[in-house]
């Protein structure tokens, strides 16, 4: 059994060199429009997140990862491919979907013996052809049908969008004061009148789930990926588990146990609030889970927003000390909290400021398991020198491309060219001196100006043709 193996090999470690697995699990997690600021590790006293702080006192926390995208389906794009979205024909939310045409994580992992499962929000491509479902799903959007068991998913309960975060299923038909259907509601009770709130979740097989789907949804995803993770352990096989939220997206909803530390709070705050706490909650109980299984050590947690809070900067969310939110490439925007838990590879806690994106997921696993890259252009690079303290700068820059703005991070160096109708505004930022973006060195720095210009534009011809030569 590999649970007594697990031991066994425990009990042979050589103190000071722990043992590392050959084929190390490995789960994404990320949270849906969580921000920088939202979370206790990164300095917020309200929303309680202890089991995400214990991790960061557990493991590797990065004060500058970035999410490839400042919208969700584009950053999710990143995750699985290691390439930036608009190489995938996916360039904003609820546009194009997964080529099968790319190399996923998930494909790589499955063909080196892995389990693979996917729970949560998709975004990556409708899930029916047939039931009017979400943003896309149905007769409406054939042409963008793409599951995830069309990606080396060999299990799957997903979305293809959005969904409350307590009762996923269910919208109420009344509304209390202050309340809307865009924001979210206090948790309904079963005698609640409710109707369907108009996105499924959806199995492996494309079947729908419609079996009750209660409570909170973060637990209603995290029971899923739990079972399966269990199964494969015991099956004696290695998993890719991708865990993708949907707290705390609205609309947002809580249980009277999650909003009760937070009941002083207007009804958009603490069901914000309550949801994260909620869903960090599920986090605990998935890292108690592992250790349960004997797999803690040899399995790589990673954990990361998609994407800055929704709002402006009178919402619940918080960017923290950033410039700028959701659908902005300003740091707000696209900085987002990022941990690693891998006891068998981090000892003790460790915080990194080299810069790191979702594109770097797909590189940094191969490397782990020295296996080649895709034969295509990757955006991101592998991070495990971070990881084992060989290298605490990143090696290349990063592009971010969204609607009418690109920018370029060179070192600590950042370019935002933003198309107006007449000229580009050029914006440069020295984020070490000035981390908040208030000052635009442009027309004091033109060299620097013109060498990151030329890089940047060299990188986004290189996007376009690639997305062009998608069929």
């Amino acid at each position: 059994m590999r649970m007594s193996i697990h031991g066994l090999l425990l009990g042979l470690m050589v103190v000071g060199a722990p043992f590392v697995a050959a084929k190390p699990n490995v789960i994404l997690i990320m949270a849906d429009d969580l921000g920088w600021g939202d979370v206790g590790f990164q300095g917020n006293a309200l929303i309680q997140t202890p089991h995400l702080d214990a991790m960061a006192k557990n493991g590797l926390t990065f004060s500058r990862f970035y999410a490839a995208a400042p919208v969700c389906s584009p950053t999710r794009g990143s995750c699985l491919t290691g390439r930036h979205p608009a190489r995938l024909g996916i360039p904003y939310a609820n546009s194009g979907h997964l080529r099968p045409e790319e190399d996923t994580l998930a494909e790589i992992l499955k063909k080196q013996g892995y389990a693979t499962g996917f729970f949560g929000k998709w975004h990556l491509g409708t899930l029916t052809k047939t039931v009017k479902d979400a943003n896309r799903g149905g007769p409406r959007g054939v042409a963008h049908y793409s599951p995830p068991q069309e990606h080396g998913f060999d299990v799957s309960f997903a979305t293809e969008s959005k969904v409350p975060t307590h009762g996923p299923l269910r919208v109420p038909k009344t509304f209390g004061e202050g309340a809307s259907r865009k924001i979210g509601w206090d948790a309904l009770s079963p005698e609640d009148a409710s109707e369907h709130y108009g996105t499924h979740y959806w199995n492996e097989a494309g079947d729908l789930v419609d079996e009750p789907l209660l409570g909170d949804d973060s637990e209603v995803i995290m029971t899923r990926a739990m079972r399966f993770i269990e199964e494969s352990v015991m099956g004696s096989e290695p998993f890719f588990a991708t865990i993708w939220f949907h707290a705390p997206h609205l609309p947002v909803v809580a249980s009277a146990k999650h909003r009760k530390p937070y009941q002083s709070h207007g009804l958009h705050e603490r069901n914000y609030y309550g949801c994260i706490t909620a869903m960090d909650e599920q986090i605990g109980r998935l890292r108690a889970h592992l250790r349960a299984l004997g797999v803690a050590d040899d399995t790589m947690v990673w954990f990361c927003s998609d994407n800055g809070p929704e709002g402006n900067t009178e919402a619940p969310g918080s960017a923290g000390p950033w410039r700028g939110r959701k659908r902005s490439l300003y740091e707000g925007g696209v900085r987002v909290p990022a941990l690693l838990e891998w006891p068998a590879k981090i000892p003790h806690a460790r915080t990194t400021d080299c810069a790191a994106v979702t594109s770097d997921y797909l590189p940094t696993v191969l490397d782990v398991l020295d296996l080649p890259t895709p034969e295509r252009i990757l955006d991101g690079e592998t991070l495990l020198p971070v990881i084992e303290e060989k290298r605490e700068a990143r090696s290349g820059p990063i592009g971010f491309q969204s609607r009418k703005v690109l920018a370029w991070h060179e070192g600590v160096m950042k370019l935002v060219v933003t198309e107006q109708a007449d000229l580009p505004r050029v914006e440069l930022y020295d984020l070490s001196q000035d981390p908040k973006e208030s000052v635009n060195l442009a027309d004091s720095h033109p060299e620097t100006v013109a060498r990151l210009r030329r890089a940047a534009d060299a990188w986004w011809h290189s996007c376009q043709r690639d997305a062009r030569q998608q069929p």
